[in-house]
């Protein structure tokens, strides 16, 4: 399908960025890889007035190290993620999750910001840096503010994020412990995760499992009493609600969450 008419104007800086958000409001929409923003305009489930390219925004592209953090532009490429050393050594747990996201086209244009931006539950990426409690930092016409990744997700493609206000970084805490697994059930290496999860430590969240990405407190709260990586992962699905897709049914998903959580554990054990 063809997407309704818009104007289209490209933001030169970041802070060019917010002034043309800050014009439009609600009728504009950012567009950085277009890999979420473009199909639905094209299905008309998304219908802006003016689309706001930052894609060539190179500020917002980088991968830094701060003593005990990693600071991540939110433009920078999942291609960028995967083959970063400083990842690789630091925050391996996103580093490979970001080698699994589609195909490597999807990987060359699509940018960690706007997997994070776009608040799909079914996206690896969110999950990943909720398991990591990263720091998101967004940028509006009063400054930049702080939104820790487990206040930033509201309800399904729900964010904190003010229309006027654009995703600039990422900082990421470097892990106390080495432990980390990525674990993801696809029918196709390409698709995206019937479920997922991301455990990183004691730290483990899901992919595909609700209106939003979760947590797995449950589990969480069992290996924090003492409980084995068996009896934790059984309480993989409490707190969750797993949608019906024509891929999968709740209680398929339940029992995925539950065999996949007991592998990240083990495998994060290791």
């Amino acid at each position: 399908m063809i997407p309704a008419t818009f104007t289209y104007r490209r933001a030169e800086s970041a802070d060019h960025a917010v002034v043309l958000v800050g014009e439009h409001g609600d009728e504009a929409k950012l567009l950085a890889g277009g890999h979420s923003l473009l199909p639905l305009m094209k299905l008309r489930l998304a219908v802006p007035e003016v689309v706001v390219d930052i894609g060539r925004v190179r500020e917002l592209s980088f991968i830094r190290d701060l003593g005990d953090q990693v600071a991540i532009g939110a433009l920078t490429r999942h291609h960028d993620l995967e083959n970063s050393a400083l990842l690789a050594r630091e925050l391996p747990l996103l580093a490979h999750a970001a080698g699994q996201v589609g195909d490597p086209q999807v990987r060359h244009r699509g940018t960690i910001g706007g997997s994070l931006a776009h608040g799909d539950p079914a996206s690896d990426l969110p999950a990943v840096v909720l398991a990591l409690e990263a720091t998101l930092v967004a940028r509006g016409p009063n400054g930049t503010r702080e939104i820790a990744a487990a206040d930033f997700y509201r309800g399904l493609f729900e964010t904190a994020l003010e229309p006027d206000e654009l995703l600039t970084e990422v900082r990421v805490p470097k892990p106390a412990g080495a432990g980390w697994s990525f674990q993801k059930f696809t029918k196709r290496a390409i698709d995206w995760a019937i479920v997922g999860v991301a455990a990183q430590g004691d730290k483990v969240a899901l992919v595909n499992m609700g209106p939003t990405p979760l947590r797995a407190t449950a589990v969480e709260r069992a290996l924090a009493d003492g409980a084995s990586v068996e009896d934790a992962a059984q309480r993989a699905a409490e707190g969750t609600e797993p949608p019906a897709d024509l891929n999968a049914g709740p209680a398929f998903r339940e029992h995925l969450a539950r065999v996949l959580v007991r592998r990240a554990l083990e495998e994060s054990r290791a």
